[in-house]
Parts: structure tokens; C-alpha cells; sequence
């Protein structure tokens, strides 16, 4: 084997946890209906919070979640198309956006729908975000530069992304 035919290993991934958002959604999911493109859903953000290390605040009421799903498998994928304002504990105002997918099985999406089940174990199906963030603010002007991902998780009150910054 020659010089020529060994690739370089490349870098590893890594992260470092930036913080937990717990976002509300209130009045349900809207269902916009089947339309070509997708089964299209609106969540409106009714608030939430969010806290870590180094960030802590609310979320701003007035921001959503477009959504689209389909069929692949024995499931349902989706994808996400957020935005949300978060305001810190110290009043900055941060914007974030953020894109994702979910893999719903079919049995796991029987028990999202009963309200009578308690919460289901996010281990049985997939739900990942990458959020991207914008700020004004020179004290947390370092997200701008930040690109994030998130494992979420759905809850009661809404979805709780667990998010870290990649490095």
C-alpha cells in the first residue's frame, strides 16, 4: 500500500452542552392538512424557558413550529422549520432558528395520541434539531457563531430539546 492510498482519519465530532429549552406549545398542533408536499402541522409557541452553564431565560410567546410528515416504514418521519425569541435572565434578546427531523414508530405515535398514556420513553423514537442563533448583544454575541444540535424529547407542556454547541 502506498502513501497514496491511505485517507486521512478525519476529526472527530465534538460538543460541549450549551443548555436545556423547554418550549411550550399551546393550543395544540394545527392541522393544515395533506397537501402535496407533506402532512402540514403549526404549533404556536406559548413560552417556556431555557437554562444551562452559561445562558438562562424565557422563551418569547409568538414563535412556531411549521411541520411536515410523511410516511418511511413502520413510522413517520417529519421535519421541523422553527423560530423562537428567548430573553435572558439578564434581558438580551436572542433569535433562534432551527431545522430538524423526527422518526416516529407507528405504536409510538398510537400513544402520542392517547392522552390517558403517561409520557413516552424518548428512546423509542428520534427527534434532533439544529439550531442556529442570532443576537445583537455583546455579552452572548458568541452564539452568533455557534451552530448547535438538539435531542428532544416530547412532553406535556410541549417538546424539551437538550442542546449542545459543536465544536
Amino acid at each position: 500500500m502506498t502513501d497514496v492510498d491511505q485517507q486521512p482519519v478525519p476529526a472527530a465530532l465534538a460538543s460541549q452542552y450549551l443548555c436545556t429549552a423547554e418550549f411550550e406549545v399551546g393550543g395544540g398542533i394545527i392541522g393544515i392538512g395533506a397537501t402535496p408536499f407533506g402532512d402540514q402541522r403549526m404549533g404556536y409557541i406559548s413560552g417556556g424557558r431555557f437554562f444551562g452553564p452559561k445562558i438562562n431565560g424565557v422563551i418569547l410567546p409568538g414563535g412556531g413550529n411549521w411541520s411536515r410528515s410523511g410516511r418511511l416504514g413502520d413510522g413517520s418521519v417529519g421535519t421541523f422549520d422553527a423560530r423562537a425569541v428567548w430573553r435572558t435572565d439578564d434581558g438580551e434578546l436572542i433569535y433562534l432558528t432551527y431545522s430538524g427531523r423526527n422518526l416516529i414508530p407507528d405504536d409510538v405515535r398510537a400513544e402520542f395520541a392517547d392522552p390517558a398514556q403517561p409520557d413516552v420513553d424518548p428512546a423509542r423514537y428520534y427527534l434532533r434539531i439544529a439550531p442556529v442563533f442570532e443576537t445583537a448583544s455583546e455579552k452572548y454575541g458568541w452564539l452568533n457563531g455557534v451552530l448547535a444540535v438538539g435531542v428532544g424529547e416530547r412532553t406535556s407542556f410541549g417538546v424539551r430539546h437538550a442542546i449542545h454547541a459543536i465544536l
